[in-house]
């Protein structure tokens, strides 16, 4: 057995869950960071779904690479799969990541899988405000998944223009003030 990379570019970012070696920000080319899976668990219900990332075909996504211990690898393929992989909307493959400050690994990924119900595609700008902002599951509130994705890629030094415009419709339809962040 070896040790496990694994890509996060959403909440593994910021709460990943599982004990890991090291970490570092990274970049994987051929798919984007999207809105496009509705959520009938974490983040909203069937009855009222809620928006959650994918990793969706084209372009490119900075995100973050873990790696893990050879002797934890299995222990953090059944969490990752436990977690990630509740109605199956999510491809678990391996892609290369590039490492920020050079190198390149073969890294666990969870793409969005197209055919699948819950795809959402590309929805129209108010109709990811509307889902996000009324989204509400099992991990808690939409909103507040967005606004920590947002905070932790600032951190990261890679902020995101769009996921940025899109916390403030969402807080703005919220009635937060910017100073509730």
């Amino acid at each position: 057995m070896q040790d496990l990379w694994v890509f996060g570019y959403g909440s593994l970012m910021w709460r990943p869950g599982f004990e890991h070696e090291e970490k570092h920000p990274a970049l994987l080319h051929g798919y984007h960071r999207a809105f496009c899976v509705y959520s009938h668990v974490h983040r909203g219900t069937p009855e009222k779904p809620g928006l959650v990332f994918g990793l969706d075909a084209g372009g490119a996504c900075r995100g973050v690479a873990f790696r893990v211990a050879a002797a934890r690898a299995e222990e953090t393929r059944r969490y990752l799969q436990a977690r990630e992989q509740v109605t199956l909307v999510y491809k678990d493959v391996v892609k290369t990541v590039e490492l920020a400050g050079g190198g390149k690994v073969a890294a666990l990924c969870f793409v969005v899988d197209r055919a699948h119900a819950q795809y959402a595609g590309r929805l129209p700008f108010e109709a990811q405000v509307r889902l996000i902002a009324e989204g509400e599951g099992r991990s808690g509130k939409n909103p507040d998944y967005l606004e920590s994705t947002v905070r932790h890629l600032d951190e990261a030094g890679v902020p995101d223009a769009q996921l940025s415009r899109l916390w403030r419709a969402v807080e703005q339809r919220l009635h937060r003030s910017p100073a509730s962040r």
